[in-house]
């Protein structure tokens, strides 16, 4: 099996590392990420300047692996990977293992997400790995589930376009609870947007906050699973069409008559 591993943390990143090492022993592996972070990016990809490729060694213990960091976006790695730097497409394409959770509709903007998106948008089956936390911590118990993730699904054939979504709580091997298969919840931000002064004073905003689950603590959604030490796997695919509500839509009968009795 040949596994693509990109992220959005950026190619010197400790998860990807992790994941490399994790994998190297069952898998053949192709690093390709972007040379600094680029967290939150969403699906964003480089049209207006020339994208660069370098080869760089990887931070992992001892050393040895090689990886290509590319000046774009998680999307834009993905792309240049399938489209002109492999001979052939992946089995398989990993984006992680990422710091910090991509639950629920967080994943619109996460770069991490997006990376697995394009790999579907190429019908390549796709990961997106995340680590829960965002405080310094160690990464082997994540790169230890996606390892047995991958080879429980190796032989499995995921729907056309659909991913799957994977957060992993910072707990240790044995003190996670198991895995559960969820849904996405809805995560809402109470943003705050801090007013500041640069040194020539003109005025800049710095955009913080708390997240807020809308989940209800439901077992079933990825937010509540990953807090009660469970790994959550979520199903995801980009079309984001409203079906429930195309009949009704039909009915409103739009057109581009305009009213003439107005």
């Amino acid at each position: 099996m040949h596994i693509l591993l990109t992220n959005d943390d950026g190619i010197y990143a400790p998860g990807i590392a992790s994941l490399a090492s994790a994998l190297a022993p069952v898998a053949e592996i192709t690093v390709i990420a972007p040379d600094r972070e680029r967290s939150a990016t969403g699906h964003a990809i480089t049209m207006h300047k020339p994208l660069r490729v370098d080869e760089v060694e990887l931070a992992v213990e001892g050393g040895g692996i090689k990886g290509l960091a590319v000046n774009g976006t998680p999307s834009d790695c993905v792309k240049i990977a399938v489209k002109a730097l492999l001979p052939q497409p992946p089995d398989l394409i990993i984006s992680g293992i990422n710091r910090g959770p991509n639950l629920g509709t967080d994943i619109l903007y996460s770069g991490t997400v997006s990376a697995a998106i394009e790999g579907i948008l190429f019908d390549i089956p796709s990961l997106a790995v995340s680590l829960a936390s965002f405080n310094p911590c160690s990464f082997t118990t994540a790169a230890q589930v996606t390892r047995i993730i991958v080879e429980q699904i190796k032989d499995r054939t995921l729907p056309a376009r659909t991913l799957l979504n994977i957060n992993i709580p910072p707990l240790d091997f044995q003190e996670l609870r198991g895995i559960r298969v969820t849904k996405l919840g809805f995560r809402e931000y109470e943003n705050i947007f801090e007013e500041r002064l640069d040194p020539w004073g003109k005025v800049y905003y710095w955009m913080s906050g708390d997240v807020v689950d809308r989940d209800e603590d439901l077992e079933d959604f990825d937010t509540a699973a990953v807090r009660k030490g469970y790994v959550s796997v979520t199903p995801v695919h980009f079309d984001l069409t409203n079906y429930a509500l195309l009949e009704e839509v039909k009915d409103w009968k739009l057109s581009l008559e305009t009213n003439k009795g107005e």
